[in-house]
Parts: structure tokens; C-alpha cells; sequence
């Protein structure tokens, strides 16, 4: 239950969820994850976000280990989403603060979540600062990384960007600091999270980078809100530079093959076409969705140009495992990406045609004619699943050549 001293009287207080696997109801979150909060010792003493609900009792004892709560001057909430914010009423009510601040849009938030009758709310704004005492705090508003009232807090004395859900992971250890992981298990945490939740956002991204670049900050320390924090000017460097190529969009030489089947014919049709991109020298993944969450699947086409989905036809349809993919995939807007349908069918075959037509209204190149297969696939219909593979790995090695 000890806080964790992250910077000269700036302390760790927040909650490690190891038993999390569902992460805001849409995403898996294999390793649990962390909610961050932050503690600073100044003449003011201020508390930065706090934790959801379930977990105040953790939070409060690290608190404790320092300071009465009920002496915490200033609340400063960077992001009212209930992960963050889940206890906030409850702390206001112990701690009585001063001042709570917030963005302008956090404003709208907290209003809609709480019952903010008589709290001292002030608004901050980018280019606003806030002085602690010995430290002053910068605002710099983060909209859409990834609500409309994100925010960053910029402690400059102590070069600390406290960055709330940008540059997060889900990963719940007793780890504290990115440096001690492997950097692959950084890595892949980091792209789990961005491309299930920060994706749609990218230019977003792009701009608040710029953002802070053109603020000429020194930082030599990124606290997010979950998982871990990256200390010391490479891993900085390397957290800033991880999320600007993630919002890059860009063609990636890799394909997956993700599918339902009922009575595994779909499956055969989907080795057939990995046979297919091997032929044109493309590297795949299959993830059939029996399983694969979808989140899994969209960590793993975060490093794919090309998907291809694929149906049996379920009651003129498709089956509901690979419509609760395309409905995430269009939520999520992936770029750069050539698509393409398959499936079996017993007696209509409408899957493959209705897949094609999702994946084109989400904007994917779609080079090839959906392919259906009646009844369980032969030797011709398995040459046209790899003939398709073929056909389609061509496509993104000429896309890769000339990006």
C-alpha cells in the first residue's frame, strides 16, 4: 500500500487492477491494468486524477502514508472518464478542496457525471497555468486522446508531463517505471491500447505532438494514467516517437486472415488463402474469432496492410462473431488497408458480398470480387481461395513498393 516517489515530493498513489480483462466494456486487457493518480507536496497540495470507484480505499491509504486527504488543497482532473474519476465525489466530499480544475470541456463532463452544486470549479485552458508553491503547472488541452476533455499537466521544475490516457498500457506488475519491463512488452501493451482506443484520433495525435513540440518543453518524464511511466529523455523520446508513427498511416507488408466457421469449411477456404499470400511473399496471421477477441484482432492489424474476413452465411447473413468485428473495425477507422471477403455457404451465400461491402464503406482498396464456396471447398474451389490470397498479396506488395 506504500505511494511510490516518481519525483521530489511528487508521489505515485494510485491502484493496480490485476483482476481487469474487460477494459471499458469493448476491449480485452489480458495483463489487468493500472489507474494512475498523482500526488504533489507543494504549498498547495494537490492530487492529480484519481481512480475508479472500486479502488479509492487503495488510493487513500497510499495518500495516508503521506497526508491527511483532508488536507489536499487542489484536485486537478485531467480526464472525467470513470476510470479516472470514478471516486470523485467521494473526494471531494472528504477532502473539501480549494480549487478543482479542470478543462473546458471537463467542465461538461464533470457536470454530466456529478452532482456539482457548489463545488470550486475553475476552468483551465491551453497556455493556462497554475502556480503550487514552489512548482507551477502548465495546461495544455489533449481533446479527443481520447475524450473532448482530456488534458495534460506539465509540472515544469520537475520536467513532468502527467499525459492521463496518452501514451498508456494495460499492464498491471509491481513495476512502476517502463525501464523495467522488456522494451517488446512496452511495445506491445502501448499498441494494444493505442490502436483499440486512440486510433480513430489520429490526427488528433499528430496535432497535440506538434503541439507540445512547438512548446519546446523540457520533459524528462511521461506519467500516464495506466501502466507504466517512461523516465529519463530516451524512454521520453521514445514514448513521443512511438505514438507519432502510430498516427502515421502508412502500408505495412503484412496481411491477417481472421474468419467464423460453423462446420470449418470457412477455415479451410482461409489456409487456402495464407497458401496464396506465401506465393506473393506476404507474411499472415489467421485469427479465427472463436478465439480471438476483436481487440486482438485490431492489435495484430495494427502491423497488417491487408485483412481478409471471412463468413459461412448464417440465416442470409453473416455469422454474429465477424459483425461485431466490422462493427468495431468501422469504429476504430483504420487507413492504408486493402480488404477482402470469403466464405461457405449452404443454400443463399449472401456473407462474403455483405462483408465486401462493409470493409469498402470503411474505405479499404478492395482489389478482388468477394469469393464464395458452396457446400465444403474441393481442390478448384481451394485454388481460387489461393489464387485470391495470391492476388491480394500482390496488390499490398506493389502498395508497399510504392509508399
Amino acid at each position: 500500500m506504500n505511494p511510490l516517489a516518481i519525483k521530489d515530493n511528487v508521489y505515485w498513489v494510485g491502484a493496480v487492477d490485476y483482476s481487469c480483462r474487460d477494459f471499458h466494456g469493448y476491449s480485452r486487457s489480458p495483463q489487468g491494468t493500472t489507474y494512475n493518480a498523482y500526488l504533489v507536496l507543494d504549498e498547495k497540495i494537490t492530487l492529480f486524477d484519481t481512480v475508479k470507484s472500486g479502488s479509492i480505499s487503495l488510493m487513500l491509504q497510499r495518500i495516508r502514508e503521506l497526508v491527511d486527504p483532508e488536507k489536499i488543497d487542489y484536485l486537478v482532473v485531467n480526464h472525467v472518464e470513470l476510470d479516472h474519476a470514478g471516486c470523485l465525489g467521494e473526494i471531494v466530499n472528504l477532502c473539501k478542496p480549494e480549487k478543482i480544475f479542470c478543462s473546458p470541456m471537463g467542465l461538461k463532463s464533470m457536470q454530466g457525471h456529478f452532482d456539482t452544486e457548489g463545488w470550486p470549479i475553475e476552468v483551465k485552458k491551453s497556455g493556462d497555468t497554475l502556480s503550487l508553491g514552489k512548482r507551477t503547472v502548465h495546461f495544455i488541452e489533449a481533446r479527443m486522446l481520447h475524450w473532448p476533455d482530456s488534458m495534460f499537466s506539465y509540472l515544469a521544475e520537475d520536467k513532468l508531463l502527467l499525459s492521463n490516457d496518452a501514451f498508456g498500457q494495460n499492464i498491471a506488475c509491481s513495476e512502476r517505471f517502463a525501464d523495467e519491463l522488456d522494451r517488446e512488452v512496452i511495445e506491445h501493451a502501448m499498441k494494444e491500447y493505442y490502436h483499440n482506443i486512440v486510433q480513430p484520433f489520429a490526427p488528433q495525435v499528430t496535432k497535440t505532438l506538434e503541439q507540445v513540440a512547438g512548446l519546446n518543453l523540457d520533459i524528462d518524464m511521461i506519467a500516464p494514467d495506466h501502466g507504466l511511466i517512461f523516465r529519463g529523455k530516451d524512454d521520453v523520446a521514445y514514448a513521443l516517437e512511438t505514438y507519432r508513427r502510430y498516427a502515421a498511416p502508412g502500408w505495412k507488408k503484412r496481411a491477417i486472415v481472421t474468419y467464423d466457421t460453423m462446420w470449418h469449411s470457412t477455415e479451410r477456404m482461409a489456409c487456402a488463402i495464407g497458401d496464396g499470400l506465401t506465393e506473393a511473399g506476404i507474411p499472415y496471421h489467421l485469427l479465427p474469432l472463436k478465439a480471438n477477441h476483436h481487440s486482438a484482432v485490431m492489435t495484430a492489424f495494427a502491423d497488417a496492410g491487408a485483412v481478409f474476413v471471412g463468413s459461412p452465411t448464417h440465416n442470409n447473413g453473416i455469422m454474429p462473431g465477424v459483425a461485431d468485428l466490422l462493427t468495431y473495425m468501422k469504429g476504430l477507422r483504420p487507413k492504408c488497408k486493402i480488404g477482402a471477403a470469403f466464405g461457405s455457404f449452404g443454400w443463399s451465400g449472401e456473407a462474403p458480398r455483405a462483408i465486401h461491402e462493409w470493409l469498402e464503406k470503411m474505405g479499404f482498396e478492395m482489389p478482388v470480387e468477394p469469393l464464395t464456396c458452396n457446400w465444403v471447398p474441393k481442390k478448384d474451389a481451394l485454388e481460387q481461395c489461393r489464387a485470391m490470397g495470391k492476388s491480394v498479396g500482390q496488390a499490398l506488395a506493389e502498395r508497399c513498393a510504392t509508399k
